[in-house]
């Protein structure tokens, strides 16, 4: 390797590109600079050329049942999931055709697509019949299991 000399550096923090002036408003008079003459506009496009297609609101993984016996259920907890299309419909959960409202027995979980509802220490009172209902816009779709918690004969 030949021994080349050292380059002269430059010190940190000095950058050697030389800081240009910024032009005042009398600097542009007298170049005669007028905003916004850039040339020709391009033809007027509309903004829009292809359709909004309306998503298909759907269940991509349905519900299923959850089979418990009581003996090993009690205190532990069920999670039925969904995955949902498109991510940005409505879900709201039921049992028996009421409404579930979030508390610390039943948790919803959203995650992009994915939707669950866990259900914490399942009792024998827990068993029935879930529906995750979906909505988007004026439509709407479900899909029902069951849990279903065996009693120990």
């Amino acid at each position: 390797a030949e021994a080349k000399p050292p380059k002269e550096e430059t010190p940190k923090g000095i950058s050697p590109v030389k800081a240009k002036k910024t032009p005042s408003p009398a600097d542009a008079e007298r170049r005669k600079l007028r905003p916004g003459s850039g040339g020709e506009k391009p033809p007027e496009e509309p903004p829009f050329t292809y359709q909004l297609k309306a998503v298909p609101l759907k269940f991509v993984k349905e519900m299923k049942d959850i089979v418990l016996k009581e003996a090993e259920s009690v205190g532990s907890s069920a999670i039925f999931e969904v995955l949902i299309s498109p991510s940005t419909a409505i879900t709201s959960w039921m049992k028996d055709g009421s409404n579930i409202r979030e508390s610390p027995k039943h948790k919803f979980i959203a995650d992009g697509k994915d939707r669950k509802l866990h259900i914490i220490d399942v009792q024998l009172s827990d068993a029935g019949e879930y529906t995750c209902v979906l909505r988007l816009g004026n439509k709407e779709k479900t899909s029902t299991a069951k849990l279903i918690v065996e009693g120990i004969p």
